[in-house]
Order: C-alpha cells, then sequence, then structure tokens
C-alpha cells in the first residue's frame, strides 16, 4: 500500500505540511509507505494547453507531453491507493502551485464524457489552511469546495478538511500588520487548543482513506 502527499504551501514545514504529515500517519497506521512531496521545491510549469493529451490518435493521448518537475508525479499518483493534496488559501483560493498541479492533472480527463483516464480511482484528501477564524470561513469554502470536486472528477472521490484561524507568521511584530494585531492572541489560543484537534482529523482522514485499499 502506497500513499502520497502533496504539500502545496511554500513552506516545508509549515502548519499545511504538518496536517500532510498526521494524514501520512494516519496512512502508515493502516500499513502504507508514505511520501511528501513540495510542489513548491519542482520546477514545473502550469498546463500549457497544447492538448497533445488529446490528439485523436495521438502517441501522448492521455499522457502529458510536457517534461519537468510534474513528470515523475504522474506514476506516484497511479500508484498510490490514497492521494492528499494540501494548500494554504491565498487571496481567497488555492496556492499557486497547487493549482498548477491541479491543471496538469488534465490528461486524466475526458471530453468523451466527461471521466477520468487514471487507471483506477484513488481517494483523495484535500486539506486547506485558512488564517481566516470559523466567523468567515463560509465565504472561503466555494472555492475550495470547487477544487474538491474537481479532483473527484480527476482522481476519484474527494474529501476536504479545513483548519481555520492558522498563524501568517510566527512574529507578527515583524511585520506591518495592523489589522491582523487583534486577533493575534486569539490565534495563538486556536492553535494551542483546536489546532492539535484538526491534526488528529488529519490523521483519521489518512486512516480512512488509506484502509479502503485494504
Amino acid at each position: 500500500m502506497y500513499a502520497v502527499a502533496f504539500n502545496g504551501s511554500p513552506r516545508p514545514k509549515g502548519t499545511t505540511a504538518a496536517l500532510l504529515g498526521k494524514a501520512l500517519e494516519g496512512a502508515a497506521s493502516q500499513g502504507a509507505k508514505t511520501e511528501l512531496v513540495h510542489l513548491n521545491q519542482l520546477s514545473m510549469k502550469g498546463c500549457q494547453a497544447c492538448f497533445s493529451c488529446k490528439k485523436r490518435g495521438g502517441k501522448s493521448y492521455g499522457k502529458c507531453a510536457v517534461k519537468d518537475g510534474m513528470t515523475a508525479q504522474y506514476a506516484k499518483i497511479e500508484q498510490a491507493d490514497a492521494v492528499f493534496v494540501g494548500s494554504p488559501i491565498y487571496f481567497g483560493t488555492l496556492s499557486a502551485s497547487t493549482k498548477m498541479f491541479i491543471e496538469r492533472l488534465f490528461p486524466y480527463f475526458t471530453y468523451k464524457d466527461y471521466s477520468s483516464l487514471l487507471p483506477s480511482k484513488v481517494p483523495v484528501g484535500l486539506i486547506c489552511t485558512l488564517g481566516a477564524d470559523d466567523r468567515v470561513e463560509p465565504g472561503f469554502r466555494p472555492a475550495m469546495q470547487f477544487d474538491q470536486v474537481m479532483l473527484s472528477m480527476l482522481l476519484g472521490p474527494a474529501e476536504l478538511l479545513v483548519s481555520t484561524n492558522t498563524m501568517h507568521v510566527e512574529d507578527y511584530s515583524q511585520i506591518v500588520a495592523d489589522s491582523l494585531m487583534p486577533g493575534v492572541e486569539g490565534k495563538l489560543e486556536h492553535r494551542r487548543t483546536v489546532f492539535p484537534l484538526d491534526c488528529q482529523k488529519a490523521f483519521e482522514m489518512g486512516a480512512r482513506l488509506a484502509g479502503r485499499g485494504l
């Protein structure tokens, strides 16, 4: 059994990576071998809209013709029993690295009947981190749910886990963030009391999705 997580945050040791790590720990508890890939460390482009993956009778049909850091990731996805995708929410949507990654899943999509060419469906856990608190989170949820639907269409049934009120930085005094300062104490308390619960949810998600491959 194999589970792979793709971290769409530019921070390899940030909140998003921590939650993905917990998801992989959950997968490992079911006997899965695990791997964490940091998308920001890959040299890759977004979809080039060349349609080589859609050309009738083409040698690249169902395959991406672009050769870069994403190329090796297709094999990992196709071998996986569970896939996890993590992203912070920047300007109301997934990070650029995460959106690029999802774009590059386009070869699996077919206009023949809007199905997926992935050899077998794989369960997906989409984990999003959000600086806004629970009162504001509903305004961001439609964007996250849209990508949840896209991942379900491209790879397999996707679950969504959202961790709110996360820290933008460790020391807010070092940045110009006057509007954020009143909420810093609340963020610290949230990280102390609620974030551990989110980590447990990520662990349980990992165990649940990997367990489907047993």
